[in-house]
């Protein structure tokens, strides 16, 4: 509940940035690790394939969801790089890097929206705790959406929420109301 009261508000604002980004005929590059990025995936998923309503996909990957380009990313460059590269190879300026962590403390994480302002690319974040270093990164024009609390399966509850919650607004931003 607590959750809810202090993230209603973001999670609006966070439907309007995506609806933005898309109305300009971006993308939304997604990534996390471990549950975080099952999440990402599952975001990516709703946008492309749909919520829940017949409507065309919209334009997101999945970075998380690549196994071959991460592991020879990681076995190449570091694994602090195996979102990193993917940002810099697929982001273009006014595209949206949406990171989920329970904590922000992934260095994988922290590199890609390092490599997301490098290329004029705005940020969304889905943390939890402190935020973590992930959280030190945003400025002004990107948004943290922060859940109270260091138990990291709340943590991960709230943010499957908030995606649905997003899922929804950027549905009805784009497409309309639902018929009866």
């Amino acid at each position: 509940m607590n959750a809810g009261e202090i993230l209603a508000p973001l999670i609006a604002e966070a439907s309007e940035m995506i609806v933005h980004t898309l109305l300009e005929e971006r993308k939304l590059l997604l990534c996390g690790n471990g549950v975080s990025g099952a999440l990402a995936q599952s975001f990516c998923a709703q946008l492309v394939g749909g919520f829940e309503r017949e409507r065309p996909g919209l334009p997101a990957i999945a970075l998380s969801g690549d196994a071959v380009s991460l592991s020879t990313v990681a076995r190449n460059h570091g694994r602090a790089e195996s979102f990193a590269r993917s940002v810099r190879a697929l982001g273009q300026p006014g595209d949206l890097l949406v990171i989920v962590s329970n904590d922000g403390r992934d260095s994988n994480l922290v590199q890609a929206m390092r490599a997301a302002r490098d290329r004029d690319m705005g940020i969304l974040a889905l943390t939890g705790g402190d935020g973590g270093d992930c959280a030190a990164l945003l400025d002004n024009h990107d948004i943290e959406l922060r859940v109270p609390s260091e138990v990291a399966a709340e943590v991960h509850q709230v943010h499957l929420l908030t995606i649905f919650c997003l899922c929804d607004l950027i549905d009805s931003s784009l497409f309309g109301g639902y018929e009866d």
